[in-house]
């Protein structure tokens, strides 16, 4: 039995995507890097408990920001990306307002992030609050939020 003619064309078809995708590589149009900056640690005031506003707690920030870093990949220079130092003090100044929620201060160091650095093309957040006062032992609770989550 001969096999149909759709049958030919869906292999012929098949192999062409095949062959496509080994070509994939050579028209890559993704020019952004990931900058982490990890483990960020404070001593804030964030929390809806009377007593976390006042005695405080750690918290850990990770952030994750995506930028074209094709141009500091060649001049080797701190202008052609975003300053590590400068988005840790952003992150900073924005854990160092008080809040009730963490989705609130995510919230907030996303829009800063944003605002004061407007080649970042896409962000994630990541905070931690250590040793949560919920009634046992929790090593951490988080929220992540990313900059389609952002709201103003």
């Amino acid at each position: 039995m001969k096999p149909r003619k759709s049958t030919k064309t869906l292999v012929l078809f098949v192999k062409f995507l095949l062959d496509f995708h080994n070509f994939l590589p050579l028209f890559k149009t993704d020019t952004m890097g990931m900058i982490s900056i990890e483990g960020m640690e404070f001593f804030s005031y964030h929390g809806h408990f009377k007593e976390e506003q006042v005695i405080g707690t750690r918290f850990i920030v990770d952030l994750f920001i995506q930028v074209d870093t094709r141009s500091a990949e060649k001049s080797d220079k701190l202008n052609d990306t975003v300053n590590y130092f400068s988005v840790y003090e952003t992150v900073k100044a924005e854990m160092a307002q008080q809040s009730h929620l963490l989705e609130h201060v995510a919230n907030r160091i996303l829009l800063a992030v944003h605002e004061q650095y407007p080649e970042v093309t896409d962000a994630e957040v990541k905070i931690s609050k250590l040793n949560p006062p919920l009634g046992g032992k929790i090593d951490r609770v988080c929220v992540t939020l990313s900059s389609e989550d952002i709201y103003e």
